[in-house]
């Protein structure tokens, strides 16, 4: 079964976005940035990226889930198709249609949906955001990891890393990067087996 890992930026107070869904503020640092670029290309747009790539490039993911207002940051800017090399998903109970071809639009039924996707074969799926969509496939269990992207700075509002909140979840730390610019890289693995009792 592939996994869904919510691979996503979090400022410090836990927010993902502004509450217009944009992301200025975030603060920038060259081997940070260098690490993203190079561990996970699949998941950096081609106009950033500064290069084209392929299917062939993609190094964790092969699908992207994206809420609404994830999507509409993209496409204020004319980019239609943020991520070629990945099946592109947008999660909308209000957009009319899809304005490109490889973006699917899903309207309804987001759990199935997503359960579906995970029993194909391939790569992991990337829940990219947002917060809303995270919430209602963290309710139904299927996110299977979280990566985050741990930015040094607070917006005190804007659009949470779950929307509504969550339940209580027992996460536990497989991997880290902690960077001089206070940026850090956190792998965390959801619902891990719980240790057992000594005997």
């Amino acid at each position: 079964m592939r996994e869904l890992i919510y691979y996503v930026a979090t400022t410090l107070d836990g927010f993902i976005a502004h509450e217009d869904g944009s992301f200025a503020g975030f603060p920038w640092d060259d081997a940070y940035g260098a690490d993203l670029f190079a561990s996970f290309p699949e998941t950096i747009p081609p106009q950033l990226l500064g290069r084209a790539i392929t299917r062939a490039d993609n190094k964790w993911f092969d699908a992207v889930l994206m809420g609404r207002k994830t999507y509409e940051v993209g496409l204020q800017v004319g980019i239609t198709s943020p991520y070629p090399t990945l099946d592109q998903y947008v999660f909308s109970r209000t957009m009319p249609a899809s304005p490109e071809a490889q973006v699917t639009l899903v309207t309804e039924n987001a759990i199935e949906v997503v359960s579906a996707l995970k029993q194909e074969p391939g790569k992991a799926i990337w829940l990219c955001g947002g917060g809303d969509l995270a919430t209602t496939l963290r309710a139904a269990g299927l996110i299977d990891k979280l990566i985050l992207k741990l930015n040094p700075v607070l917006f005190g509002a804007g659009i949470p890393l779950f929307s509504g909140g969550t339940k209580q979840t027992a996460l536990a730390l497989t991997d880290h990067k902690i960077y001089k610019s206070g940026h850090a890289l956190l792998h965390y693995q959801v619902n891990p087996p719980a240790l057992s009792e000594p005997s």
